[in-house]
């Protein structure tokens, strides 16, 4: 019965993703072809409202549910992680027209073939684990 809330959230996010047509292949390639402002307006609303929520997480030393103070990290050093995190996530996100939320919504809007895109990113992720020790940080 614990799991329901994230049930519920979930569905709501997939709602959202659908309404807003941020799991629309088409408007993802029209925003990398720089001929379409619609995702461009939903990412900088996002970024928007993040900077917002953080802003007041720090300033008001907000909580979490459990009463645990909520602690976020400085931003670290360097840009070139960031860069190179920036290109790999971009690349994926134009080859497969697909980030990591719009993968599980499209998954469940009934499109099996995205369980590829699923496992490629999770396969990733696995590799990313086991050679991140090796890697510059």
């Amino acid at each position: 019965m614990k799991g329901v809330k994230y049930i519920l959230t979930g569905i709501l996010f997939g709602i959202i993703m659908t309404k807003s047509e941020a799991i629309s292949w088409f408007r993802i390639q029209e925003m990398f072809r720089f001929q379409s402002f619609h995702m461009y307006g939903i990412i900088g609303s996002a970024l928007a409202i993040g900077m917002m929520v953080t802003y007041l997480i720090k300033k008001k030393n907000i909580k979490d549910l459990k009463g645990n103070p909520i602690y976020i990290p400085d931003k670290q050093k360097g840009t070139t992680r960031y860069l190179m995190g920036g290109i790999i996530f971009g690349l994926g996100w134009a080859l497969t027209g697909a980030c990591p939320g719009p993968i599980f919504v499209l998954i469940g809007h009934g499109f099996g073939v995205i369980t590829i895109v699923l496992l490629s990113a999770v396969f990733g992720t696995y590799v990313y684990g086991m050679i991140r020790e090796k890697l510059p940080h």
